[in-house]
């Protein structure tokens, strides 16, 4: 009998080990609600896209290279742990097919001309660029991701910076309380998403030491703690009433059936279906409010 042979694997082409590298797909989910926090901008103060479409250029472009360098440096730091876990173990950084020293200069362009570009909308937005670079980088992915299960709330800081840059590019003042709403929603979404992710991928971050909140309190602590941030969300969505009645109705419905999922299908279904439930509508979630945010906003702009 022939002993079986391990074939390498396939060379991938550049631009693929580039993109997983940056994390694209995590890129272009970011930048739907940084234009959610800009055209919410644009229609509070109603200023006419045309006058700002140098900003709205601007702000694209360096939030996708700012979000891209995070990624980078995040899976540079990070390709011990990712070699062990599964979904990860077949990154480039850990392949070594793009060596570490092109991530590190990679990211750091990036970081640069991200800061750059978003400094020609505002100050405000280049500021909030780089806190946000530097929060997922030193406090997340350096000091809290391998030591504390609190890693999931101090990551959320900088996972919520891109409406708050999206809307600092067309006006730099972020103390109104529609952005200030639309900023901690995605602070308190992150916590219900990634926990149903840990709870799926249990196994893996146990193996890599993540100390993800269902590996070290188990699942029964995360559905509480779940519930308590669901109970939050509800009660941030009223701060968009003082912009818009349509689109506090639309934040606080989604928030409800959430809780209402979480509680009902905690109670009918394992918990590794529940987590499945519980991701699958965070996404429906975070994709159907900001969306509205957009349309509500644009129609707002070109109709009012």
């Amino acid at each position: 009998m022939q002993r079986e042979e391990h074939l390498p694997r396939p060379k991938q082409a550049l631009s693929k080990i580039l993109a997983q590298t940056i994390k694209t797909g995590i890129i272009k989910s970011n930048l739907i609600p940084m234009f959610a926090g800009l055209t919410l901008a644009l229609y509070t103060y109603q200023i006419s896209p045309m006058e700002k479409l140098a900003e709205i250029i601007y702000a694209l472009i360096g939030s996708f290279l700012v979000i891209g360098a995070a990624g980078a440096f995040n899976n540079l730091y990070d390709r011990d742990i990712d070699s062990i876990m599964e979904r990860t173990k077949n990154r480039p950084t850990v392949t070594g097919e793009i060596k570490p020293a092109t991530v590190l200069w990679l990211a750091i362009l990036m970081a640069v001309f991200g800061i750059a570009a978003l400094a020609l909308t505002t100050p405000l937005a280049a500021f909030l660029g780089f806190f946000g670079l530097f929060v997922y980088l030193v406090p997340y992915t350096m000091w809290t991701k391998r030591r504390t299960i609190y890693n999931t709330e101090v990551g959320s800081i900088s996972g919520a910076m891109p409406p708050l840059i999206g809307w600092a590019a067309i006006y730099p003042d972020i103390t109104h309380p529609a952005i200030l709403g639309l900023f901690v929603i995605m602070v308190i979404w992150q916590m219900p998403h990634f926990y149903a992710i840990a709870i799926r991928k249990h196994e893996e971050y146990r193996a890599a030491k993540v100390p993800m909140l269902p590996v070290v309190k188990g699942v029964k602590r995360t559905y509480m703690q779940t519930n308590i941030y669901l109970v939050v969300l509800i009660a941030i969505s009223f701060l968009f009433g003082s912009l818009s009645l349509g689109l506090m109705l639309v934040a606080l419905l989604l928030s409800i059936i959430w809780l209402i999922l979480s509680i009902f299908g905690y109670k009918e279904m394992d918990s590794e279906k529940w987590a499945k439930i519980m991701f699958v509508y965070s996404l429906f979630h975070m994709t159907l409010l900001f969306s509205t945010v957009i349309i509500y906003s644009l129609m707002g702009i070109f109709f009012a």
